[in-house]
């Protein structure tokens, strides 16, 4: 039975992918799927609850005939400045309908780009396709605000969607960077032994003293205020993958250590392969199963450090949204009790992707155990 016919059967595993699958499919295609644009703010909209949909009118001489979906236009203005109550003025005398592929915002579909620092000229992998089609949307004064607004009346649905790209891939390219090293060092000193093997293990164990979130809140906190978020980004996953590959590093010496005796690798010591090569081609190969087993379970960690840096304020700051930042508002007792639109979603949201990467996880770990392969 081979791995995909194994992972198949775990049915949490497949739930797992399923979910992860829909998620990055979806921040990929944020511009597309997203109705509004993440900046723009919609006049007298702040802190605008769902929008409800209706099918039927609900006003004048036709009310209650069947339309489709639709909504109205809608503002809340503060009309208690001690309390700041706020009342809803809905327009029900001009609906607005819902539909599919709606011109909005004018964006590039597909557009990838690698963000380099402002000496050096953006790469542009793929210049995107021009358009301004949206995937829904309304025609009229109305506004489908899904998840309701935040308080510069900004479409939360929309910025949840931008917020994932942060989210998601800080965890991706965090264990590009992280797990190189960690298997690198790691089978170095399993093979080599001796001082390098003392050194480097002494390295590893001082680097797994340091609780990360406390030096990642340390570090943070020296990040000047006036640096951009794509330098941030940067900065936070060399901060998380710098204290990440610790651990893997560790395993993996044990792992060498085991492997370095057996009989493939001492026929291919007898036929002069080099000691750059045993690694390489021969035991760290090995090891391949427990790496990706651990760089699935360890994606959420890079996710939660960057949630919780922006949760504090010390990560990806606004305008730019993370789900971290989307839960900072999180710290006003009022929103929290009056607006908690602005709060579940982007914590259900991690705590979903999370959930999905540990079941991913267990999954490969138990169709990778070579106990119960067949």
């Amino acid at each position: 039975m081979n791995l995909w016919q194994r992972l198949r059967n775990n049915h949490l595993a497949i739930f797992g992918i399923t979910v992860l699958a829909v998620l990055y499919v979806v921040v990929i295609a944020a511009d597309f799927i997203a109705p509004y644009a993440p900046y723009t703010s919609q006049l007298n909209g702040s802190l605008l609850p769902p929008t409800p949909i209706y099918l039927t009118l609900q006003d004048g001489p036709l009310k209650g005939k069947y339309i489709g979906p639709h909504v109205y236009p809608t503002s809340q203005n503060p009309t208690n400045i001690e309390t700041g109550e706020r009342n809803l003025s809905i327009n029900f005398h001009n609906p607005s309908p819902i539909r599919l592929f709606v011109k909005g915002n004018s964006y590039k579909l597909f557009n990838l780009n690698i963000p380099l620092p402002p000496s050096f000229k953006e790469i542009e992998i793929f210049p995107g396709i021009p358009t301004d089609i949206h995937l829904i949307g309304t025609i009229g004064a109305g506004k489908l605000n899904l998840l309701g607004t935040d308080e510069q009346g900004r479409d939360q649905f929309s910025r949840l969607l931008f917020g994932g790209r942060v989210s998601l891939f800080i965890g991706l390219i965090g264990i590009m960077i992280s797990f190189p090293i960690g298997v690198i060092i790691g089978g170095i000193a399993g093979y080599f032994g001796g001082w390098i093997d003392t050194i480097l293990m002494r390295l590893v164990e001082v680097l797994m003293t340091i609780p990360g979130i406390y030096l990642l809140v340390a570090l943070a906190t020296i990040i000047p205020p006036s640096l951009s978020n794509t330098k941030r980004f940067i900065l936070i996953i060399l901060i998380t993958s710098f204290i990440g590959w610790a651990g893997l590093a560790r395993v993996v010496r044990g792992q060498v250590l085991s492997l370095k005796d057996q009989e493939f690798v001492q026929a291919a010591k007898t036929m002069g392969a080099s000691n750059q090569r045993i690694i390489f081609y021969h035991i760290l190969p090995q090891t391949i199963t427990y790496i990706i087993i651990s760089a699935t379970l360890t994606i959420p960690e890079f996710i939660v450090s960057e949630s919780v840096l922006s949760l504090i304020g010390l990560g990806i700051q606004q305008p730019d949204a993370s789900w971290g930042n989307l839960l900072s508002v999180s710290t006003n007792a009022s929103i929290l009790v009056l607006q908690p639109w602005l709060i579940w979603p982007p914590a259900l949201a991690i705590i979903l992707t999370v959930l999905s990467f540990n079941l991913l996880g267990d999954g490969l770990r138990d169709a990778l155990d070579p106990n119960t392969l067949e």
